[in-house]
Order: structure tokens, then sequence, then C-alpha cells
């Protein structure tokens, strides 16, 4: 009994850690490969994605799809426009490059004095017959846009600025009068005005002309006008 009581320690005897406690050890030392972390540490049965996540998810996929298609829709339904509208410029631009290439001159090119005349009036030092007036259109009568040059033979074509004065069509047709294929459904109208003051700052006021193409398409909304100008740079020459 008495040498149990002296070789008793008169410590307590240290408390051997558990392999979790040392396990646990080895981590915060940076000796086990698997560093802590809240995944490791705290360890959660969950797996994938919960059933409300799902459901926000499906919902914000499902409200970009529906913008994207809307957009898609609006795109399609409105792709034939630019056509429509480049259609209508290119009628416009042909012709009035189409009246700006005929002779300007102060009598109709038909007049006996055409390559004379030196002002736009009937008697001496003007015109015989047919002085060009832009407003009352082509003269002298009879004469149509292609006219001769169409088939079967019409009248005389146009063969001055002024007799556009006025012109229109239902239905494009081209230099000779005959149809522009697929745009039956296109119009197209030509005005002129003098505009020697106000586009050259000459007191002639009929020096130049102001020619205006307009041109509409068959949707009823697009419509293009085109301004052009033509000067009297030559009048005692025709071509």
């Amino acid at each position: 009994m008495c040498i149990n009581q002296f070789n008793k320690p008169s410590f307590p005897r240290r408390r051997e850690f558990s392999r979790f406690y040392i396990k646990l050890d080895s981590r915060l030392r940076g000796n086990d490969e698997t560093a802590l972390s809240p995944f490791n540490l705290y360890p959660s049965r969950q797996r994938g994605a919960s059933i409300v996540e799902l459901v926000m998810f499906i919902i914000i996929i499902s409200v970009a799809v529906v913008g994207v298609l809307l957009v898609m829709n609006l795109t399609t339904a409105h792709s034939a426009d630019p056509l429509v509208r480049k259609q209508a410029l290119a009628i416009a631009e042909s012709l009035l490059e189409e009246i700006e290439l005929m002779p300007f001159t102060y009598c109709d090119p038909d007049d006996a004095n055409a390559a004379s005349a030196v002002n736009a009036t009937v008697g001496p030092g003007g015109c015989a017959n047919w002085p060009e007036d832009v407003t009352v259109g082509p003269s002298p009568g009879g004469e149509s846009r292609g006219g001769a040059l169409s088939v079967p033979a019409g009248s005389n074509p146009f063969d001055n600025v002024a007799d556009y004065g006025g012109y229109s069509m239902n239905g494009i047709t081209d230099i000779t009068g005959g149809a522009a294929t697929g745009l039956g459904n296109y119009s197209a109208n030509v005005t002129l005005a003098r505009a020697g003051s106000a586009f050259l700052g000459v007191a002639d006021n009929g020096a130049a002309l102001q020619i205006t193409v307009t041109v509409n398409a068959p949707d009823g909304t697009t419509q293009v006008v085109l301004d052009g100008y033509r000067t009297r740079y030559s009048p005692n020459n025709l071509p």
C-alpha cells in the first residue's frame, strides 16, 4: 500500500487526444493534403439545387427567351421595309437622272427656232411655235415618255426637260414605255419649278429648273422625294 502511494504521480495524467482531434490538429497545422474549409469542416447533406433555385432559374430563362423571340418577331415583320424603300429610292434616282439628261433649251427641240432662240417667248429672238413651259408639260402635244421608242410605236417621245412637268405614272415603266417587272404597284410623279434666282442667284429665273421626283411605295406609308437641278448652260446648242 505504501509503495503504491509513493509511486503515484503527483500530477494528473494527461488526457489522450482522440483520433478526431489529432486529425483536426494535423489539418490546422497544414500537415494534411486536404485543407479545412467550411464545406468539409461542417459537412451538409444537401446535394444539387433546391426546388426554389430551380423555379427561379426556369423563370429567368423563360423571360429571356420571350424577350429574344419578341425581338426576332419584330425584325422579321419589318424585314421587307428596307427593300421597299430601296426600290422606291432606285426608281426616283433613275427617273431624276433621265430628266436631267434631257435637253434644256428655250424652245422645244422640235421648234424651228430651237437652235437660235435666246428667250422662251414666241416672236423675234424667241421660238416659232413651242417655247419650253415647265407647267404645261410636253409641247408640241402628242409627245409622251417613251413615245416612238415603245413597242408598238406610239407618239413622239419626250425630248426636253420641260416635257416632264406634271408627269405621273401608276405602275413604273422604263424609258421605252415598257412595264418594269414587279413595279406595277409603285407610282411616281414629277414637278418642275423655275429656280434660277434661288439656285443660281441670277435675274433670269428660268435659267435653272428644280426637278422634284416623288415615288410612292405599295405599302402606303413609304414615300421617297428627290430634288435635282438642271441649268440652261448652252441655250443655243441642241444635243
